[in-house]
């Protein structure tokens, strides 16, 4: 009786004794696993990332299209507005009031305003 629990002891005790050194082993990898596990991640990286963007083109493509048709349809209102604004320096921030409305004030100390060209309407 006394050798049937002795020898589990003794296996215990040796197997506790060696387990820091093969977590030491284990800790420093042959360099060419690492290179190539490292490689393998790269690929798998380059695979997801297009997988993503061939999923994500055919939006980003609607998406160019409508912001290159608000741009045309935009861009009359967004030139008259650069006429009427002599020079954004001699403007305060836009103010949002309670209401919706957003005014952008002219500085106190700005310079007089200089109307550009009147429109003139042909007859």
């Amino acid at each position: 009786m006394k050798s049937f629990v002795t020898i589990p002891v003794v296996v215990l005790a040796g197997w506790l004794a060696a387990g820091p050194v093969l977590a030491q082993e284990a800790e420093t990898p042959p360099e060419g696993d690492l290179e190539e596990g490292m490689s393998l991640l790269e690929k798998g990286m380059a695979m997801v990332l297009r997988g993503v963007l061939d999923e994500m083109e055919p939006a980003l493509g609607e998406m160019q299209r409508g912001i290159e048709e608000a741009g045309r349809d935009l861009a009359p209102a967004v030139d008259k507005l650069i006429s009427l604004l002599d020079d954004i320096r001699n403007y305060d921030a836009p103010e949002r009031l309670p209401n919706g409305d957003i005014i952008i004030r002219r500085r106190p100390d700005a310079p007089a305003y200089v109307d550009p060209a009147p429109e003139t309407t042909e007859l």
